[in-house]
């Protein structure tokens, strides 16, 4: 048979089936301060916890409930005279836990036949999906808190007008030292264990990565890069501003359009109209706490294959892989933590 006459035989698919690519991963960072509390299982969904105000202090507001007030005049004895004897008041913080859950379905002749491995690829997911929602709840929870500073000029979230600047971050450094708050030196490591990693001490801020040029532009901003022997705290962490080290996330959304006239202030704007107004989370030690059900802290997975037979699905054709936990973000005192609003410079 001369080369000529040869006629390849058309391919059957006509296909390469290449090496699954790489998806997106969600980031965790808030995480990594918030301190574990586990509730025991069969009591109640409600947790409680309580705090003893110090002499004098008030439950007005974040400041007045870290604040002493003491005279030492008030507090002269006089020989022979028992003075009268006071009271402690006590502050409880409430916080109700609920069931996160993420389930996917396949059938059974994708489990048998199909040539990717889907089934694995949704418990894969799932971890990662479940791991968003709960720093979606984290996030949701400490941007709410009540000690709240603005960008520029502003006084509220309609009105901020500028960005993250270093008088800014002083300011609600001021208010934190003045609420008696201690800087974080240690945080929870990555994993479900909950261990400790020492860190120096310092104010953590957590924000959206489009905060991060802003950031790099503060006055005495020190990159990662520039620590020596200093360990971030976070794989994220970006550098740190005088008693501040920050933490950006692409998971950490703004308000769009909730801010001030964009004018030709040149910040981000999702409409063109309004700034978009993004929240810096900033924490010290011990302001809040994630809440669980005890046993249940990483998650409760659901791994039900194709082949189990009931009156719902006769011909056992359905499985499914998901899982769910019970999770609450308690804001213990929120005189101990501050979120600054503000705008992002548009890049």
């Amino acid at each position: 048979m001369s080369l000529q006459n040869l006629q390849l035989t058309p391919a059957r698919l006509g296909k390469f089936k290449a090496e699954t690519i790489k998806h997106a991963i969600p980031v965790e960072v808030l995480g990594i301060t918030g301190a574990q509390k586990k509730v025991p299982p069969n009591n109640s969904d409600t947790y409680v916890a309580r705090r003893w105000l110090p002499y004098g202090a008030t439950t007005t507001n974040n400041n007045t409930i870290n604040r002493w007030v003491v005279d030492a005049n008030a507090h002269l004895a006089q020989e022979g005279v028992t003075p009268p004897a006071d009271t402690l008041t006590p502050m409880d913080v409430t916080v109700v836990m609920q069931q996160y859950m993420v389930l996917y379905a396949f059938t059974d002749k994708t489990f048998d036949m199909y040539e990717d491995d889907i089934p694995s690829e949704m418990k894969k997911q799932v971890g990662e999906r479940l791991g968003l929602v709960r720093e979606i709840v984290r996030y949701n929870s400490l941007k709410a808190s009540t000690n709240v500073f603005y960008g520029g000029t502003g006084t509220s979230r309609s009105t901020v007008n500028g960005t993250i600047t270093l008088p800014l971050m002083r300011r609600v450094a001021k208010n934190l030292l003045a609420n008696h708050a201690m800087q974080i030196t240690e945080v929870l490591a990555p994993s479900q264990n909950f261990a400790t990693n020492a860190v120096e001490a310092a104010f953590l801020v957590f924000t959206s990565v489009d905060g991060e040029s802003d950031i790099r532009d503060l006055p005495k901003f020190t990159p990662v890069s520039e620590y020596g022997s200093r360990k971030v705290v976070h794989p994220n962490e970006v550098g740190s501003c005088e008693r501040f080290r920050f933490v950006v996330s692409p998971e950490l959304s703004s308000y769009a359009d909730a801010g001030a006239a964009i004018g030709a202030l040149g910040l981000v704007s999702t409409s063109g109209a309004n700034i978009d107004v993004y929240p810096y989370i900033m924490v010290a030690e011990d302001a809040w706490s994630q809440v669980m059900l005890r046993g249940k802290e990483s998650m409760d997975m659901i791994w039900l294959p194709p082949g189990q037979k009931d009156k719902n699905d006769p011909g056992g054709q359905r499985g499914y892989a998901g899982a769910k936990n019970y999770f609450a973000c308690l804001l213990e005192n929120q005189g101990w933590m501050a979120v600054v609003e503000a705008g992002v410079t548009n890049i």
